[in-house]
């Protein structure tokens, strides 16, 4: 019996996402080096590295190289955006990934709904919004 037939509302703990890539060696330093994700594991296949699973605390990314079958000029990221909440500190988080060679696309600001957050996107253009709670 699922949630909706038994009456009670689904509840989910945590979520991953799979990314697919153009250049995984590029993705893979931006997560690692720019973001601060660490690598869990790289995925490989027929002696290749083909993609890496990280992480950053409960959140999990995997990335996997394209292999072009659907053309390697297609967009990515479009209509999609990840949001990640955090407790630690906003200004902080978004000064080392300036510091560590990233752009963000918009600066740290509060939000009406009472969070503070920045938003950047990665190589391939996915888009994150990382937020924490405003202080009281």
């Amino acid at each position: 019996m699922n949630g909706s037939e038994s009456g009670e509302p689904l509840r989910l703990g945590a979520v991953s996402v799979s990314l697919t890539v153009k250049d995984l060696q590029k993705s893979l330093a931006w997560y690692r080096d720019v973001m601060g994700f660490t690598v869990d594991r790289r995925i490989e296949r027929d002696g290749k590295v083909r993609g890496a699973a990280l992480r950053a605390g409960d959140a999990r990314i995997s990335i996997n190289q394209d292999d072009g079958a659907k053309g390697w000029d297609r967009v990515k990221g479009e209509g999609f955006s990840l949001n990640i909440t955090t407790s630690q500190n906003i200004d902080a988080i978004a000064r080392g990934i300036r510091e560590r060679g990233g752009t963000l696309d918009s600066e740290p600001a509060d939000m009406p709904w009472g969070v503070r957050l920045f938003r950047l996107r990665d190589p391939d253009g996915y888009k994150f919004a990382i937020s924490s709670p405003r202080p009281a």
